[in-house]
């Protein structure tokens, strides 16, 4: 078996093909538990990659914040320079820096003929309006470039993951995959508004940083001092919150397992008499998240306190500091006043860099899920000079030595050679287990394996593309599978060469037409998630259109007719007579009906060839088709001397 794939694009390109040789992939690492990992900025920058593409629109938002926080530094100077030193106070104190707001306050005067103080409320109004409407600018584009940015994001991992083989959905739990998709996306998306967040709380206080120290640098460095104080506090909480959080999201996982699995196996439940038990169990897991709960309530409640004594303080230095200066006229009771506004604009930056500090180390875990997705490269092997057909195949398929296990170490098919020949229906037979799928998924180029032991009109099906091969074998699964949308696009599948007509058509062919044009929309009729507005044989007969719509020259049917009354199998049987007309037709079915038409049948057991021929020579035989034709083609464990 030959498995063609490596775990991630850190390889060099021309080592990966004889690394993937070497080592079997380790698929377990999808199915680990990944609570939250150290800041890495390899992973912002991977992430930043998917923001480039909107960087005119980031960086708008970058410009409305600028402004809005540019104007909800100068409120304040309005408040405290133009009104309590220039009107209450009469002093404006030309020597103290005011930013230009005076002189604008007097342009409103003469501009509108209104008093000082009513100018200067005016200015007050319009720059709050600005500041708003700016912010919400701000959130508005910033939230638009992360939504188009993790919208990329989302799209290119959905591309990659449809592109990895069936051998890699056999190893990986799908709901792990799934959660790569939705929830580690959204935790990705927190982050990144997360980003935009601090950016509004950073700017502001940057620029009010300057302006203090352009009013008064001694009291500024005292104010600086609470900083480090109050960030390592902050760090030290926030590590013990992750603690308990990460506690937090391991019992709600407990308690939704424990309910879905009580919710999906109730009727087992009441019939074991287990609900006083269940509710028990329940109850304990639901104890211990009360725990958790209570004691991250507690310790967000001790920060909070923490935080509001910081506040307060900061403002007694500023008070003792400042109220000193200003009784010696070293500063103005306004500058005192606008370091008590500034004081919020000081501490909101870490209490936000401290609530965003959880959802960095999720988001770090998150995307450390995605991108071992999005570096997964396993896939299957195509051929570097892929052979190329000329309108329709033969059909000549040819299995040749053939040994292949989904575990290399396991083989599913021992040895197995046989031909079909064009147009031929070979039906093929055997226990549970003995392979018969297994032939099915080769042909589809599910799976890897050996060059020179599957062919098609004598040509080594590893050197046809997969979608070529995929295009000429028309399979129809026993477990198919049915789309959300109408019941033309479940026939057509998208496929754009397929006309209206020639679905009908196909539909007509199958017998799907006398259901469908009894719905109510007919082939346009929507149809929900698996089709459960279907009955089973309308879905079966919808599957046969949508093969044969397609009009593959290879029909493979995989038990078929398996789960179909016998009235729909008739009419099934019908449409098969014509269908097979000038196909290769491989049939796997356990009912005799369904071979009853076939050329010649194989017999497999514990993956290797027994027995190749036709009814009666093989029923002549004696051997395990006998057996199985004798116990009405039911999986049965045959004794050594049967084989």
């Amino acid at each position: 078996m030959s498995t063609i794939s490596e775990t991630g694009p850190t390889e060099p390109s021309e080592d990966r093909q004889t690394a993937a040789h070497k080592r079997r992939l380790d698929h377990s690492i999808f199915d680990a538990e990944i609570h939250g990992q150290a800041l890495n900025l390899q992973y912002l920058r991977r992430i930043l990659s998917w923001v480039r593409p909107h960087r005119r629109l980031a960086g708008i938002s970058i410009g409305f914040v600028l402004l809005a926080s540019l104007l909800g530094v100068l409120m304040p100077v309005i408040i405290t320079r133009v009104v309590i030193d220039g009107v209450i106070m009469g002093n404006p104190d030309a020597s103290m820096p005011d930013f230009g707001m005076n002189d604008l306050n007097a342009w409103v005067m003469q501009t509108t003929g209104l008093e000082q103080v009513y100018a200067a409320c005016v200015l007050f109004g319009l720059f709050t309006a600005l500041c708003h409407g700016f912010y919400h600018a701000h959130r508005v584009t910033f939230a638009e470039t992360v939504l188009k940015s993790l919208r990329d994001m989302r799209l290119d991992l959905f591309r990659h993951l449809e592109m990895r083989p069936s051998s890699f959905y056999d190893k990986v739990a799908v709901g792990r995959v799934m959660t790569r998709v939705t929830n580690d996306i959204q935790a990705l998306f927190e982050l990144l508004m997360g980003v935009g967040m601090l950016i509004g709380e950073f700017v502001p206080f940057f620029i009010a940083l300057t302006m203090m120290f352009a009013i008064d640098v001694e009291l500024t460095l005292w104010l600086l001092l609470a900083i480090p104080f109050f960030g390592v506090i902050t760090y030290f909480f926030r590590q013990f919150t992750r603690r308990v959080y990460r506690l937090i999201r391991t019992t709600v996982s407990q308690l939704n397992q424990n309910l879905q699995e009580n919710l999906s196996g109730m009727q087992v439940v009441q019939l074991s008499n287990r609900e006083e038990h269940n509710a028990s169990v329940y109850g304990e897991i639901n104890a211990t998240n009360r725990k958790h709960e209570l004691r991250a309530i507690y310790v967000e409640t001790t920060y909070g306190a923490f935080t509001d004594n910081i506040i307060n303080l900061a403002l007694a230095v500023i008070i003792w500091v400042g109220g000193g200066n200003a009784l010696q006229s070293a500063i103005s009771l306004g500058s005192v006043i606008l370091f008590t506004q500034f004081i919020d604009m000081f501490i909101r930056p870490i209490r936000a860099l401290g609530q965003q500090y959880n959802i960095l180390f999720r988001a770090m875990a998150s995307a450390e899920r995605v991108f071992q997705a999005l570096d997964w490269h396993e896939q299957i092997r195509e051929p570097e000079h892929p052979a190329s057909f000329e309108g329709r195949v033969a059909g000549k398929l040819e299995f040749r030595n053939m040994t292949f296990g989904y575990d290399p170490e396991q083989p599913v098919l021992h040895d197995v050679s046989f031909t079909v020949a064009p147009g031929e229906k070979l039906a093929v037979v055997g226990p549970t287990g003995s392979g018969k799928s297994t032939l099915i998924r080769l042909l589809g180029r599910f799976y890897d394996f050996a060059d020179g032991t599957l062919f098609l009109d004598d040509i080594d099906l590893n050197q046809i593309p997969s979608l070529e091969v995929r295009r000429r074998v028309g399979v129809v699964l026993q477990d198919f599978h049915i789309f959300s949308g109408s019941v033309l696009d479940n026939i057509t599948l998208g496929d754009e060469s397929i006309s209206r007509e020639r679905a009908i058509e196909a539909a007509h062919l199958v017998n799907a037409h006398h259901f469908i044009e009894v719905l109510p929309a007919q082939y346009d009729e929507p149809l929900v998630e698996r089709g459960q507005n279907l009955s089973q044989g309308q879905r079966q007969l919808l599957a046969f259109a949508r093969v044969l719509a397609a009009d593959p020259e290879i029909l493979v049917l995989d038990e078929a007719t398996a789960s179909i009354d016998t009235e729909t199998e008739q009419l099934i049987q019908q449409a098969l007579h014509t269908l097979m007309e000038q196909r290769t037709c491989i049939l796997i079915a356990h009912r005799l009906q369904t071979i009853a038409e076939a050329d010649r049948i194989l017999v497999l057991k514990h993956g290797a060839v027994k027995e190749l021929g036709t009814h009666d020579e093989l029923m002549a035989e004696r051997g395990v088709y006998y057996t199985l034709n004798q116990l009405q083609f039911q999986d049965v464990t045959l004794k050594p001397d049967q084989a």
